[in-house]
């Protein structure tokens, strides 16, 4: 997936629910790992391989907070 594109959710999930027969709640507690498995080998080749993955962490990397900072 390249940068700027976006998932096409209602092609997803209209595939999960009505071809996969899932539930809503069930469609959306899947993994997308889980959700390419059960799509099959003609789903292609899964969207997010480790390449993808670090590239999302270096272009967002984890930002240590501040010691004095409060939460909650």
């Amino acid at each position: 997936m390249s940068r700027g594109a976006s998932f096409d959710w209602p092609g997803l999930m209209r595939t999960g629910m009505r071809d996969l027969g899932l539930k809503p709640h069930e469609f959306w507690a899947l993994t997308p790992a889980e959700l390419w498995l059960l799509l099959g080998p003609e789903a292609g080749e899964m969207p997010m391989g480790r390449g993808r993955l670090d590239q999302l962490a270096a272009d967002y990397p984890d930002r240590v907070a501040d010691e004095g900072a409060s939460y909650g």
